[in-house]
């Protein structure tokens, strides 16, 4: 199996790719926290790195509600665009800010390069990234994957070797073919198996009812899927503005546990470009990545030091991080989520 894109990162390029950029976040979100000009709350200027979707469902309903407003924070939604890293933009420090990504092992491989950013929340307590196939052909366990033609994001080929390295599986007993976010492939036999975030439903309609998931999670890669981060800095500087982001997001997102329907209106009247019905159909999947047993009892953005570490081994033995594996200290942490225990909402 030949790979040809490497998830290898050093601190020229993101510190590159900062200046070179707006600010805007490749895979997930920016948030970028400064004074407010007028009064005297802080603005909250969120930098999408593409357009807005149902992972700022709770984002979106906290600012309907009021909730920002409650802590003091005036919130802004910027959309955003390809080929922006905002890891790095916000790794520059150009100002006081939080931000929100896809995939956890982003800020990993960013802090094994150098960049002073920390993880303080889990939004989705399972990654949503799945391997498609079809009935007649089903991927249901590492080990179907034996022989198959997979096609895959090029950014995803690490998430791959991951999973076949964690099952024991030789990188050659796979081939991979690098495409985009178009299921086709899978239903025109290009592929045995396609992957991407199960809450696509609009993208997955495609497969109909001969659909067969096998998720990363499940085949034992358990990545965090939309963390909230910050830079050392902010942490330091500005950590009462980072618990009251985190409280009024995370009641944002228990108010779209208990109003999902509501939430989704609030959504689409925001950004009338989104399909309600598709919508609609993801909700479910949304609430449910975001809550489960684990936030039942510790609350909503709820993560672990131990889940934090196993990434960071599996991605040491891949030989990901150029400048060695990063201490997980450095990587995260669980202080704002011990401040704002007590109003996190606990949904399971």
């Amino acid at each position: 199996m030949t790979m040809t894109q490497r998830f290898n990162l050093d601190r020229r390029a993101f510190l590159k790719s900062a200046a070179a950029t707006s600010g805007l976040a490749a895979t997930g979100t920016l948030i970028n926290i400064m004074p407010a000009a007028a009064q005297g709350t802080f603005k909250v200027s969120m930098q999408l790195g593409w357009l807005a979707s149902n992972g700022i469902l709770g984002e979106v309903a906290a600012d309907a509600n009021g909730f920002f407003a409650e802590e003091g924070l005036e919130l802004e939604i910027v959309p955003g665009g390809p080929n922006i890293d905002g890891v790095a933009s916000v790794a520059s420090g150009r100002a006081s800010n939080l931000g929100s990504i896809s995939s956890s092992p982003s800020l990993m491989l960013a802090r094994s390069a150098g960049l002073p950013i920390k993880a303080i929340a889990a939004g989705y307590q399972k990654h949503p990234f799945t391997y498609f196939s079809l009935k007649k052909n089903p991927v249901t366990k590492p080990e179907d994957l034996i022989g198959k033609t997979v096609g895959t994001q090029g950014t995803a080929q690490i998430l791959l070797r991951a999973l076949l390295a964690k099952n024991g599986i030789a990188e050659d007993q796979v081939t991979v073919v690098v495409i985009g976010g178009d299921m086709a492939p899978l239903m025109t036999g290009q592929v045995d198996v396609i992957t991407g975030w199960n809450t696509n439903t609009a993208a997955l309609s495609i497969l109909g009812d001969q659909r067969v998931d096998m998720t990363l999670w499940d085949a034992g890669i358990q990545l965090y899927a939309n963390p909230y981060y910050v830079t050392d800095a902010t942490l330091a500087e500005h950590g009462d503005k980072v618990q009251a982001m985190i409280r009024a997001i995370s009641r944002g997102w228990g108010w779209v546990h208990d109003n999902p329907e509501a939430a989704v209106d609030i959504l689409v009247e925001r950004f009338p470009n989104m399909d309600k019905a598709n919508e609609l159909a993801a909700v479910p999947l949304v609430v449910g990545y975001s809550f489960n047993a684990t936030t039942a009892e510790q609350g909503w953005g709820a993560m672990n030091a131990e889940n934090w570490q196993a990434q960071i081994d599996i991605y040491d033995q891949l030989g990901q991080f150029a400048n060695g594996a990063p201490a997980l200290g450095d990587v995260m942490t669980l202080d704002v989520l011990a401040a704002t225990a007590d109003s996190r909402p606990k949904l399971g």
